[in-house]
């Protein structure tokens, strides 16, 4: 392995170590920290690609740690802290309901190495790992934050929100990259002051405006796959009129 390897790959260990920690931190029941590693951790795994990008450094190992970091970390972590504070009251059903994150975040991992080649860089297939983890532990921070749900709910909840983030995992439901959009162009000025003003706000209220920020990129996923279809859509027949 080249040095320059080490760079982007210290960064994957970073990642892999919030994961590891937050588990440890579950295990003592320390939630909250357990949640804000997997946020952590999702910050390491942003980066890491990007360094390697930049320090032209990308190698298959790199990319084979770095889906093992990702399954520990997103795919092990927040169902774990899941299951402990809200999931096991429900016996065998909350236990099937961590694992499916679980199974379904390596079913996604595994899947898009095989298809990376393959899926537009504009677009991921399925909604990725790590935002789909941190939606899922941000919620606990949310629900603590807000208190705007009784302690009953937000199990049902806690268990339906580990179902469908699960799905939407594996589904083929296209959820924007932002990959191709370039920075330096003048027309990305928009989507610079959008992201600015998304920073801004998560800073001032991160305990509930992640998780928020989590949903509404789920929304946009729906909203762009609606629009889409409907494009793609035939149109509907013209009648065609015959000459006598």
């Amino acid at each position: 392995m080249k040095k320059i390897y080490l760079v982007p790959n210290l960064v994957t260990t970073g990642n892999l170590f919030c994961g590891f920690y937050s588990v440890v931190q579950t295990m003592q029941g320390e939630y909250a920290n357990a949640a804000w590693l997997i946020v952590a951790a999702a910050f390491f795994d942003m980066l890491d690609g990007r360094v390697a990008r930049f320090a032209r450094a990308t190698s298959s190992f790199g990319i084979e740690y770095d889906s093992l970091s990702d399954l520990a970390s997103f795919g092990i972590a927040p169902p774990l802290l899941f299951y402990q504070v809200a999931l096991q009251t429900y016996g065998k059903i909350g236990l099937a309901g961590a694992f499916l994150f679980t199974a379904c975040g390596a079913f996604r991992l595994a899947r898009f190495n095989v298809n990376v080649a393959s899926i537009p860089k504009g677009h991921f297939q399925g909604i990725p790992s790590p935002i789909a983890a941190v939606t899922f532990a941000t919620f606990f921070l949310f629900f603590r934050s807000t208190e705007w749900m009784e302690e009953e709910l937000f199990r049902p909840a806690a268990l339906g929100l580990s179902v469908a983030l699960g799905l939407l995992m594996v589904s083929t439901i296209p959820f924007p990259s932002f990959k191709e959009l370039n920075w330096r162009s003048r027309a990305s000025v928009g989507y610079l002051l959008v992201a600015l003003g998304v920073l801004a706000l998560i800073f001032l209220h991160p305990e509930t405006n992640i998780f928020l920020a989590g949903i509404a990129y789920i929304a946009l996923g729906f909203v762009q796959a609606i629009y889409q279809s409907l494009r793609r859509a035939p149109k509907a027949a013209r009648p065609v009129h015959h000459e006598n």
